[in-house]
């Protein structure tokens, strides 16, 4: 008699949440819908125009969303507002935009403790690039800290993701993100993995989980060259692996998926958004859970 293979650990079907990102040329009635049609009932919302960005968000604009939500079923995992292509920057050396950057972000906890979000979604901003990385490091972390403590009288964590370096000079792999959330010294404030991120960094699943433990909350799952943010399949990164590593260690947090590419699957996201999924199905334990809605 054969000895059965072992399987490979898998996360909880109910870690996956929907994400709005490339549905950004849809209306977000719409995108939500879909979103929701994939068996999710928790998601990452991206705060982009003409969603619900830092610019325009109305008390109205604020309310529609929440009626969205409430229609669809969905509630808000994290608020994740545009922070790397905007022109918002809380680590720029130009004073009165940083100060300006950081007042959006205060607005940014307030909408999320409006929606019901239990995290904010921080990024470390970014420093001139002909100046001391010190300079541009100290501001960064004074930001995070306000910007931290502003959310947690709000009730709402933060999460803090590394960028990659042509999209920061401050913070670009897991042990500069060590070091940030040792100088903020907020405990509100969790770490996010995003596997393209990690993989140009040269780091790994376990150098995040040796160093972050239970702070570890959220996963962005995306593939790439190691760059690219693509769709599962389309580049060459171990997917896989990354998320059968997050199982065996007890990873408890969420997970989704941020597929930009070339802008190209905004033209189609409700495919992209199906391709990856398809993907990552292998790696989910569905046993005991039912159907959302």
């Amino acid at each position: 008699m054969t000895s059965p293979v072992p399987t490979a650990p898998k996360l909880d079907a109910r870690q996956l949440i929907g994400a709005n990102f490339s549905f950004q040329h849809l209306p977000f009635a719409h995108a939500a819908r879909i979103i929701r049609s994939f068996g999710v009932s928790e998601i990452e919302l991206w705060g982009i125009a003409p969603h619900l960005d830092l610019f325009h968000a109305t008390s109205a604009r604020i309310a529609a969303v929440e009626q969205v939500l409430a229609d669809t079923g969905l509630s808000v995992w994290c608020f994740t507002p545009e922070q790397v292509l905007y022109p918002v920057n809380i680590a720029s050396g130009d004073a009165q935009w940083r100060r300006d950057s950081i007042d959006r972000f205060r607005l940014a906890a307030d909408i999320a403790a409006r929606l019901g979000a239990r995290y904010l979604f921080l990024t470390p901003g970014r420093g001139f690039e002909d100046e001391d990385p010190q300079a541009a490091w100290e501001r960064s972390a004074e930001a995070l800290r306000t910007i931290a403590g502003h959310a947690a009288a709000a009730g709402v964590r933060c999460l803090l993701e590394p960028l990659q370096r042509v999209e920061t000079n401050i913070v670009t792999d897991a042990r500069g993100l060590k070091r940030m959330l040792a100088d903020v010294g907020a405990d509100t404030m969790d770490v996010v993995l995003d596997s393209v991120g990690m993989a140009t960094a040269g780091d790994t699943v376990a150098d995040y989980l040796a160093l972050f433990g239970p702070r570890l909350a959220h996963v962005q799952l995306v593939d790439g060259t190691p760059a690219g943010h693509l769709v599962w399949g389309d580049g060459t990164l171990p997917l896989g692996r990354y998320v059968s590593e997050l199982a065996a260690a007890g990873y408890a947090g969420r997970l989704t998926f941020e597929p930009f590419g070339n802008g190209s699957y905004a033209l189609d996201p409700a495919a992209a958004w199906t391709r990856c999924l398809a993907g990552l199905e292998p790696y989910l334990n569905r046993t005991a859970v039912a159907d959302p809605r």
